[in-house]
């Protein structure tokens, strides 16, 4: 969301094993019709995970700008920029740029201990002006911090003459055969819920929605009292548990919600959306909200992560992959209707419930994955 204020255009993801190499390739592809420069922010650090940011690197020949955090190091930059260009070959590395670095000294003595191999790319000062305030789950989110355009215009004059924004010379991205998007959802109508609650959405679940004829309407669960005539409901991740009493008071969305899933009509929710359908959710200093109650339990926010990781769904009609990572735990009475395969063994499947025409977990599913089995979320029971 900090990425899309900061571009003034649509940020999608790109990862190996949860979108694929073609999808990748299309998203890349389509990006570079219209765009002059793309942009990609690694996860992590460059091989964390796998795949990692290096495969993605590697794979599609894209220059990896590295950026070491120099805050309290000297000639140890070196070392690591050494380690991270020489780990494994075949990475396209454009150079390395160090971050929080103190003063003009502290930057020529990080410049002087890099190899003569290595390109240097600059040096950023630690800037409280253009810090950005985290929380569980990860940065605050752009609508909610007043001065991030503020913040955004104070990184951009940091950098502003600095190596690192000369460009890299241009990477060609091929076009790919894309099988046709069957038009599932036609004359489907999907209520999205999406504010500050609710809005860990992938860009790329919606514009496949629409693209399988489904018409999107967005809804607020915070300040709307109805969602109006929609078909099907989604119900996205975000942060229930720091609106508890808002969400709680606003019972005609509740009595909507109920009324949706009472009639038969589809709900799809992942993570937050799932905590928001059970009857009550607690927060880390002991306060609770009395959410929709269609699923019976309580959700709890715990200090620490409790779950992260890739996992795919085998749904009846396909497999959808997607990643789990959220702080809270809940006690539900009921069997899961199935379990989620995790990437990595030895992880625990997250549970998926079915009540009706509603399924939920903790998952965030990664439509494109497989858009039948993406469909069928939302035009009928996806599991019997």
């Amino acid at each position: 969301m900090i990425l899309e204020r900061a571009s003034g255009s649509p940020v999608y993801q790109l990862d190996l094993w949860m979108a694929g190499e073609a999808h990748c390739r299309e998203l890349l592809h389509d990006a570079a019709l219209d765009a002059d420069i793309i942009i990609i922010e690694g996860v992590m650090g460059l091989f964390d995970g796998d795949p990692s940011s290096a495969d993605l690197a590697s794979r599609f020949g894209i220059p990896a700008l590295v950026l070491i955090n120099a805050g309290a190091m000297a000639q140890t930059f070196g070392a690591i920029a050494h380690g991270l260009a020489t780990f494994r070959p075949g990475i396209p590395l454009l150079g390395v740029a160090a971050n929080h670095v103190a003063t003009e000294a502290h930057a020529e003595m990080l410049r002087e201990a890099l190899p003569a191999d290595i390109r240097w790319l600059g040096a950023i000062p630690r800037g409280p002006e253009f810090a950005l305030p985290n929380r569980h789950l990860g940065l605050v989110q752009a609508g909610e911090i007043a001065d991030l355009d503020g913040r955004i215009n104070a990184a951009a004059a940091a950098i502003d003459g600095l190596p690192l924004t000369v460009l890299p010379p241009p990477v060609s991205f091929t076009s790919v055969v894309v099988e046709p998007t069957p038009r599932a959802l036609e004359g489907v109508t999907i209520g999205v819920a999406r504010d500050l609650a609710f809005a860990f959405i992938y860009a790329a679940n919606l514009d496949l929605l629409r693209r399988m004829g489904a018409e999107l309407t967005f809804f607020s669960p915070l300040e709307d009292r109805a969602f109006g005539s929609v078909d099907a409901l989604y119900l996205p991740g975000g942060y229930p548990e720091l609106h508890l009493e808002q969400l709680a008071a606003n019972r005609d969305m509740v009595s909507a919600i109920r009324a949706h899933h009472k009639a038969g009509k589809s709900i799809y929710a992942e993570c937050g959306g799932m905590l928001y359908l059970l009857e009550s959710l607690t927060h880390k200093d002991g306060t609770q909200g009395e959410m929709v109650g269609l699923i019976p339990g309580h959700g709890k926010m715990q200090p620490r992560l409790t779950a992260l990781g890739f996992q795919s769904v085998g749904f009846p009609a396909g497999r959808l992959r997607g990643h789990t990572f959220h702080h809270s735990t809940m006690e539900v009475p009921l069997k899961p209707s199935i379990l989620g395969d995790p990437l990595r063994p030895g992880r625990t499947g997250e549970a998926v419930f079915q009540l009706g025409p509603l399924t939920a977990s903790y998952l965030h599913l990664y439509f494109p994955s497989n858009a039948g089995a993406a469909a069928s979320l939302f035009i009928s029971s996806p599991i019997r």
